[in-house]
Order: C-alpha cells, then sequence, then structure tokens
C-alpha cells in the first residue's frame, strides 16, 4: 500500500491558548524478516532506508573512481538491487534518506585527513579536481555528486551532503533521523566498508537500532572486506539482512 505523507512527526499542538507537548501518535506497522545473527522484527513507522554514496564519482564510468583505475562494475549489482529496494521502502511509507558526498566548492570544512585519502599522492587528483568532463569530484551541485542512473529521488525524499565518511559529522542527519522519530536504519549503498560502515557505527553508538543491507550494499575493495563488514555489524552493533528478504517481506506486508 502507498501511504500519505505523514505531517511533520515531532510537533506540539496548540489548542484553546494551550500547547500540548504529545507528539503525533505514531502507530506501529511490524515488519518481520529473516536477518543475521537472529530473526527480528522492525516497526516500518519508526524506520528509515538510509542511502549512502551512490553517486556518480563512485558508481559510474567516467566517474573519479573510475578515472583512478578501479573496477566500478563490481557495483552493478547493488545499483540493481537499490532500483528495486527505494521504491518498495517508499512506497511503504519509509523515509528514503540519500546520504552524499557533497563537499563545498571551497572545502572550507573538509580537514586535511579526509583530502588526503582521496589524494594520497598530493597531485591535486582528489576532491575538487576537475575531471575530463569538467565535473568537479564529489562537489556539490556536480556531475559526479549527482545520483547514479537508475535510482531516482522523489518529492518528500531527505537529502542530506556529507563531508566524511560518516554520515553523522558535521551534519544534520542525527537532527534529521530523530525528528522523523525514527529508531531502526536500513543501510545500503557504497562503499560498504568505508562509508556505509562509518556511518552505521556512528548510528549505533547515537543509539539507533541498525541493519546492513547485503545485496543493496557493496564495495571496490577486495570481497573480503565486505564480509569483514558484515561480519563486524553482526558482532559488535546490530543486524544484516538480504536485499531479497527485505523486498519479500515489505511485499507481504504492502499485500
Amino acid at each position: 500500500m502507498t501511504l500519505a505523507p505523514l505531517p511533520h512527526r515531532n510537533r506540539w499542538h496548540h489548542r484553546d491558548g494551550e500547547i500540548d507537548l504529545r507528539r503525533p501518535i505514531l502507530e506501529p506497522r511490524p515488519l518481520s524478516l529473516p536477518a543475521e545473527p537472529t530473526r527480528l522484527t522492525a516497526d516500518l513507522t519508526r524506520s528509515a532506508l538510509l542511502v549512502v554514496d551512490m553517486q556518480n564519482d563512485f558508481c559510474t564510468e567516467g566517474g573519479w573512481l573510475a578515472g583512478i583505475g578501479v573496477d566500478v562494475s563490481v557495483l552493478a549489482p547493488a545499483i540493481d538491487s537499490l532500483r528495486a529496494l527505494v521504491p518498495a521502502a517508499r512506497a511503504a511509507g519509509l523515509p528514503i534518506v540519500w546520504v552524499n558526498w557533497g563537499n563545498r566548492d571551497d572545502q572550507a570544512n573538509l580537514p586535511p585527513g579526509v583530502a588526503r585519502v582521496y589524494d594520497p599522492s598530493g597531485r591535486g587528483e582528489g576532491i575538487g579536481a576537475t575531471l575530463p568532463r569538467g565535473s568537479k569530484v564529489l562537489t556539490k551541485g556536480s556531475w559526479g555528486a549527482a545520483l547514479v542512473d537508475g535510482l531516482t529521488a522523489e518529492p518528500g525524499d531527505v537529502h542530506v551532503d556529507k563531508y566524511r565518511m560518516s554520515g553523522f559529522w558535521d551534519t544534520p542527519l542525527d537532527s534529521i533521523l530523530r525528528n522523523l522519530r525514527v529508531d531502526t536504519l536500513f543501510f545500503t549503498g557504497v562503499n560498504s566498508d568505508q562509508c556505509v560502515y562509518a556511518t552505521l557505527a556512528d548510528a549505533a553508538c547515537l543509539g539507533y537500532d541498525v541493519v546492513l543491507v547485503d545485496e543493496a550494499s557493496a564495495t571496490t575493495s577486495p570481497a573480503y572486506c565486505h564480509d569483514a563488514t558484515l561480519y563486524n555489524t553482526r558482532q559488535c552493533y546490530g543486524f544484516s539482512t538480504k536485499a531479497t528478504d527485505l523486498l519479500a517481506a515489505l511485499a507481504e506486508e504492502e499485500a
């Protein structure tokens, strides 16, 4: 079922000259699905789908990663999975939160350690460098910072620019999620062992329930890095599930 947009989830009520501090009542909508290390039930009303860094510079031929010789074709299955998962999650009423690198053109808030990771040789090939097609690497408003073809944002989706591996540092992500009154975060995107994992770990430390969605997350690192990320997520922070299982559970809930 497609749900009508919710009113703001975190507002007081004004009645007869008084203020009622009670927030809107959010009716629970349980979603049971296979997961590791154990099956789990989440509340769709208090959940969101986070999609991390599914942007041209990471995922597309002609983007920054491909331009420095990285094989981005290994990310194609995750892109295909998200093409199905994002609309299904949106139809089920989950907020879709796009968390993408979108640096300032002047890089005024970018610390040197982060700049070095993306330009280890110091030759000016990292964040802010101009690609042959004229796009500035991972810079807000550039082609490289835009969503990869096939993934489409809709009105009502949430967009958060990030400037670190973690989507929580120097961004409004935590404030947005708390205003949405979200407890459970389903994590997808790339690279699973880097930005996805850094954001997931910070989310868990902030008190959110975290679920890493395999098949809808991937990495250009060696395959064992993704496997280790799944293991560490289950061991230290929360749960993992497969995109196919999440899709099936959403379809069953909608039926």
